[in-house]
């Protein structure tokens, strides 16, 4: 990478990790918080509130990365941190459960993920693009594990409205370093591996294996959230009140971490990715069902969430991995793109259930509803084809006619280990699917330089 690669994506994985922050870290104590409100009395508002951003960021996403195309990508990045400032501190004024939900439907709406995704291709090169994907990977990885840890120790010192003006503040940290730290690109273009496209949108819907991957994002994040409308009272019944929990959290969040890390070397060198997946989310629903069972002991619950969190990262990490191997590569910007969406869709249908059930059937009933949801996961993805050991690797080209493209990638698809190419005239990009250790780089490399 160059250093302005470099800059460029260390920046926007902050923003990016910065932002994610600001929806990760209310959830540990959240529900704890918000019943103490008028109105939150309501579990089922408890957990409309909790989830509301989902909502919003799933149907603004993908329009958000549109009008960056037309727009550019800085003012509509600036923008939706504007708005998720704006939400940040409705919510902390807020002085009752209904002004929450206002807050965070407003935080959902500056949905800049696409945004940030376009940016980062417009200022990388091809061949370093996907370590920058990883560096923004990465960062949410870390926040979420940190934000876990963070929560209830935040809340002890500066209670949740300062901890919503805490992350309204960052949200304008975030726009100084968009406006005078991150470079501003030369060019700003559609990328078909980043961005979603409408007319790709028919053949990524109708892809049984890619549904199978949307319904389990969406089902992984549901149960997520619902976990935080329960938990939180079970380590409370057990003794652990808000400002406490951080002592279950930091041990489990740091073991989880360290636990994720063979299944998931396993299922990339060893070309096992089905065989780990099934494993992780037969492990999640073990995790459910242990903590129904072992909720009168904060040992049997920290336990429990360790084995929950180990399959939650598992699955975080890999699933995006599927969904590349999978997906068409003229495809796979959109892939990703209804991919993200469904996954804040879930958060949002995880936390609203999770509330429901509490104020009906009490703490118990979404347990066995999040056993219920795994259960049937386990069945949709047990019809999925391996994915096979395949990785991507993109070139940058010269000006090239349509024929003088067409002609390479017909060129580049008889190459031994290619499984797959896009050559894009347009995008001065040639993106091969290859065989991990058996595809001829020399080759390759020989190919898109002769051009």
């Amino acid at each position: 990478m160059t250093p302005l690669e470099r800059r460029a994506s260390i920046g926007l994985a902050g923003i990016y990790g910065l932002r994610m922050l600001g929806l990760f870290i209310i959830l540990p104590i959240f529900a704890l918080y918000a019943e103490k409100l008028p109105g939150g009395q309501s579990h089922f508002l408890i957990g409309i509130a909790l989830g509301a951003y989902g909502l919003t960021q799933s149907i603004l996403q993908i329009p958000a990365g549109w009008l960056s195309d037309r727009y550019g990508r800085k003012p509509i990045i600036v923008i939706g941190l504007l708005l998720f400032a704006a939400g940040s501190f409705i919510a902390a004024s807020a002085d009752d459960i209904y002004w929450i939900i206002a807050g965070r439907v407003m935080q959902g709406a500056g949905a800049i993920n696409a945004a940030v995704m376009a940016l980062t291709a417009d200022l990388t090169r091809e061949e370093h693009r996907t370590k920058a994907m990883a560096m923004i990977g990465m960062t949410i990885g870390v926040t979420f594990s940190v934000s876990m840890v963070l929560s209830p120790l935040l809340y002890k010192h500066i209670g949740m409205s300062g901890m919503f003006s805490l992350i309204g503040i960052l949200a304008f940290v975030s726009i100084a370093v968009v406006l005078w730290f991150i470079p501003n690109p030369a060019i700003t273009r559609f990328h078909s591996d980043t961005e979603t496209n409408t007319g790709k949108l028919a053949e990524v819907l109708r892809n049984k294996d890619l549904l199978r991957m949307d319904f389990g994002v969406f089902t992984l994040h549901a149960i997520l959230m619902s976990v935080f409308m329960q938990v939180p009272f079970i380590l409370r019944a057990d003794g652990l009140d808000a400002q406490h929990q951080w002592q279950v959290y930091l041990p489990v969040m740091l073991i989880a971490f360290a636990l994720m890390v063979p299944p998931i070397i396993i299922a990339e060198k060893k070309a096992k990715m089905k065989q780990v997946f099934m494993a992780a989310i037969a492990l999640a629903a073990v995790a459910q069902l242990a903590i129904l069972f072992l909720h009168g002991s904060i040992w049997g619950v920290a336990i429990s969430l360790l084995l929950f969190f180990t399959a939650f990262n598992v699955l975080e990490a890999t699933q995006p991995s599927i969904v590349s191997k999978i997906a068409p590569l003229a495809a796979k910007g959109t892939a990703m793109g209804v991919f993200s969406s469904v996954q804040f869709l879930g958060a949002f249908f995880g936390s609203a259930m999770g509330g429901l059930l509490m104020q009906f059937y009490g703490g118990n009933s979404v347990l066995v509803f999040a056993v219920g949801m795994l259960l049937l996961w386990l069945a949709v993805a047990s019809g999925m084809r391996p994915p096979r050991p395949l990785m991507t690797r993109m070139y940058h080209l010269p000006e090239l006619s349509e024929e003088a493209a067409r002609a390479m990638q017909q060129s580049l698809a008889q190459l031994r280990g290619v499984s797959e190419v896009l050559v894009v005239a347009g995008e001065q990009i040639a993106c091969l699917k290859v065989e991990i250790g058996g595809f001829d780089e020399d080759a390759v490399e020989n190919l898109v330089k002769g051009a």
